[in-house]
């Protein structure tokens, strides 16, 4: 995946929103939280987002993922270089990371993003 697919795919999760932020990075947000970031300058472009504890230390065994500068602590990863997964994989761990990062926002913004 290029950041373009990866930005459509992000931002056809429901609800998503997208911006930049810190110098040039391209946040994925979902009720204003992030759930992925992308630098915009860096080439090879690298991808951040939050696993399970379990995904986290398996994706950490794959060479060209390291923990997430800042964020390992929350259990985010970064993938160094795009081709290090397969669109595939990197599809199921960005809506990983989108359902958890929904999943801890308060009820009332749960409720107000999906309308019930």
């Amino acid at each position: 995946m290029d950041i373009e697919a990866i930005r459509q795919f992000c931002l056809s999760l429901p609800h998503a929103t997208e911006g930049v932020q810190w110098d040039n990075d391209l946040l994925f947000r979902i009720g204003g939280k992030i759930f992925a970031v992308t630098s915009l300058d860096l080439s090879p472009n690298r991808l951040s987002f939050k696993c399970t504890p379990e995904k986290f230390e398996e994706l950490l065994e794959i060479d060209g993922i390291i923990p997430a500068p800042y964020m390992a602590r929350n259990k985010w990863v970064t993938v160094e270089r795009l081709d290090v997964l397969s669109n595939q994989e990197l599809k199921e761990l960005l809506t990983n990371s989108y359902d958890m990062v929904f999943a801890k926002l308060p009820k009332k913004i749960q409720k107000t993003l999906t309308g019930d």
